[in-house]
C-alpha cells in the first residue's frame, strides 16, 4: 500500500494576518476576508450548516454527482491526476476517484493537518493510489510547486466543489480561474470540475444564510472570537447580531455583523467606534446563471464546457476543458 506524502508550504505569519484584519476593520465599511470564518470551531459549524434544511447546496451537489456520474466519466479524463482544492475531509473527491480511475490525488488545503487523517483513511480505500497532501493558501491563485513532481504528460483534473467560487467578486473569480487554467498544464484532456450555486428566490437565499436554528449566526459571530485571538481585540458577542441579505444588483448574498448599539472596540494598536446599526461585512456568496458562468470560464481560457444541473436549476456542476 502507498503511504501519503505531505508538503506544507504555507507558513502562518501573525503580523501579516493582523495587518490584513486591522486594515479591513479600519475601512469606512469594515470588512474581513471570509477565510477567517474557518478556525477550528468555525469549520465544525460550517459542517453543521450543510446539514440544515435551509442550506441544500451541499446535498444538491452530491446528488448531481451521483445522478450524472456515468456522463461525467464520458467527459472527465480517467487515469488522471486529481487536484482537490480546499479538500478538507476529502469526502467529495473520494466518491469520484474510483469510478474515474484516478492515478494520483493531490489534496490541497491551507494546512496539511486538515487533510492528514482524511488522506490516511482514503489511502486504505485506494491502496494503489499515489496521494499527496499540499498545504498552501490558494485564495490568491493556484501555483503548483515543482516539488510535487507532476508529470506534464498526464491529464489533470482540478476539482473545486461546494461553490466556493462564490466568495470571489466576478473580477477576482476571473483572475482565479485563469490561475486554474494555467495549473491544468498542457496535457490533452485536462480541465476543471467545479460546483456553482445558481441564482434563485431572494427569500430562499437569505434563509440559507440565516437559518432558523441560528447555526449560521453562530458561525458568523464566532469570527469575532477568532479576530480577538489573532489581533488582541475585545469584541464581545453580545454587542453584535448576524445579518443576511441578497443584493440583487450584485447577484450576491452578503453576510454582515451589525452593532446592536454604539460600541467601542479596542486592539493593541488602535480603537474604533462602531455606531448603532453599523456593520462588518464578513462574506459574499455570489450566485451565477449557467450562461454567465460559462462565459466566465471561456474568458478564463477554458474551451468546451459540459454542465449538469438539477431540474429546478438551483445548482450546477461544470466540466471545462483547458
Amino acid at each position: 500500500m502507498n503511504i501519503p506524502q505531505f508538503i506544507q508550504l504555507y507558513q502562518h505569519n501573525a503580523s501579516a494576518v493582523a495587518h490584513e484584519l486591522l486594515q479591513g476593520l479600519s475601512a469606512p465599511q469594515a470588512f474581513t476576508s471570509p477565510k477567517y470564518l474557518y478556525d477550528t470551531l468555525g469549520s465544525r459549524l460550517f459542517e453543521a450548516i450543510t446539514e440544515l434544511p435551509e442550506y441544500d447546496l451541499t446535498r444538491t451537489e452530491a446528488q448531481l454527482m451521483r445522478l450524472h456520474s456515468a456522463d461525467m466519466i464520458r467527459h472527465v479524463p480517467t487515469n488522471a491526476c486529481w487536484i482537490d482544492l480546499g479538500a478538507g475531509n476529502c469526502e467529495k473527491a473520494g466518491r469520484l476517484l474510483g469510478p474515474l480511475k484516478a492515478e494520483r490525488y493531490v489534496a490541497v488545503d491551507i494546512s496539511v493537518d486538515f487533510v492528514r487523517q482524511a488522506l490516511g483513511s482514503l489511502q486504505h480505500q485506494h491502496p494503489g493510489l499515489a496521494m499527496v497532501g499540499l498545504g498552501t493558501d490558494f485564495s490568491g491563485g493556484l501555483d503548483l510547486p515543482d516539488v510535487l513532481g507532476l508529470n506534464p504528460a498526464q491529464a489533470r483534473v482540478l476539482f473545486y466543489p461546494g461553490s466556493s467560487i462564490g466568495n470571489f467578486t466576478p473580477d477576482q473569480a476571473l483572475d482565479f480561474l485563469q490561475s486554474l487554467h494555467r495549473a491544468c498544464g498542457t496535457a490533452m484532456g485536462s480541465g476543471l470540475l467545479i460546483g456553482v450555486d445558481l441564482v434563485k428566490d431572494a427569500a430562499e437565499l437569505e434563509a440559507a444564510y440565516d437559518d432558523a436554528l441560528g447555526v449560521t449566526a453562530a458561525f458568523d459571530l464566532n469570527l469575532l472570537l477568532h479576530i480577538n485571538r489573532l489581533v488582541g481585540s475585545d469584541f464581545a458577542l453580545r454587542d453584535w447580531r448576524h445579518l443576511s441579505r441578497f443584493n440583487a444588483l450584485e447577484s450576491r448574498v452578503e453576510m454582515h455583523l451589525q452593532a446592536r448599539h454604539a460600541v467601542t472596540v479596542q486592539w493593541p494598536s488602535g480603537v474604533r467606534l462602531f455606531a448603532a446599526g453599523e456593520t462588518i461585512h464578513t462574506e459574499n456568496a455570489y450566485k451565477w446563471t449557467v450562461p454567465n458562468f460559462e462565459a466566465l470560464l471561456h474568458s478564463a481560457g477554458f474551451t468546451q464546457t459540459r454542465v449538469w444541473t438539477d431540474r429546478a436549476q438551483r445548482f450546477a456542476v461544470f466540466w471545462a476543458t483547458a
